[in-house]
């Protein structure tokens, strides 16, 4: 379980971008979301220790690991993947999934893993994540990696971002097999309604500070019609298809 305990964070310039953030995430699969500026990128980037509160404490399975780095948060079982995957040139898939294992992968359990994000591995195992890979690509990479690591929590930061329509189609299929088939606990920032629908929970942020946290059936219905531009046009494309 994760908790959030009075959690600020202030730029250097003094505006207030997190105001006493306290929740207890403990659902299989959390999404949070709001309009654009709430704080939702980075609660994100609070959470996996890139950014440092100001104040306020993060605790993870009752263990206070506010002061920890991104290594060390990674070692608890924490997973953080960004809104733009980073390219490696000379670093193959084969070579980032075996990192995400902690073992060298056989083509078995690459197949595997890949096949779980609909990509063949004959196809991407000896690719390098250079600039040869799509958006979508290197997305469905990078959630194939998390199957590998089965890590207690797992973050993506708005994984829809720069992506195509079409690609953003097959992600959510992903994702609704991730859920599924994946121990831990799965926690995405987004504003699409398609992964709002999978979520258990939704966290609604709005200037910093949670205004709704409950079921998805309770929350959503509340969001949508008063959230005004919080869900963009994609989505709005998706319901024209």
């Amino acid at each position: 379980m994760l908790e959030l305990q009075h959690i600020n964070y202030i730029t250097e310039d003094g505006r207030k971008i997190l105001d006493d953030i306290s929740v207890s995430i403990e659902d299989h699969f959390v999404v949070i979301t709001g309009p654009n500026g709430s704080g939702k990128s980075t609660l994100a980037r609070v959470i996996s220790g890139i950014l440092s509160p100001d104040s306020g404490r993060i605790l993870l399975n009752g263990e206070d690991i506010t002061g920890l780095s991104v290594t060390e948060r990674a070692r608890k079982g924490i997973s953080y993947a960004f809104q733009q995957p980073v390219r490696f040139k000379g670093l193959t898939v084969k070579d980032l999934m075996s990192l995400a294992a902690g073992k060298e992968a056989g083509v078995p359990e690459l197949c595997d893993l890949l096949s779980e994000v609909g990509l063949c591995a004959k196809d991407y195992i000896d690719r390098e994540l250079d600039g040869s890979l799509s958006g979508g690509e290197l997305k469905r990479i990078e959630i194939a990696m998390a199957f590998a690591r089965n890590s207690e929590l797992t973050l993506f930061d708005e994984p829809e971002a720069g992506i195509d329509l079409w690609s953003f189609q097959k992600l959510i299929r992903v994702f609704e097999t991730m859920v599924k088939k994946t121990d831990g606990n799965i926690l995405i920032i987004s504003h699409q309604e398609r992964i709002l629908d999978i979520a258990d929970k939704i966290i609604y942020l709005r200037d910093g500070r949670i205004e709704k946290y409950g079921r998805r059936e309770d929350v959503l219905p509340e969001i949508m019609g008063t959230a005004g531009g919080a869900c963009s046009v994609l989505t709005e494309k998706m319901k024209e298809e």
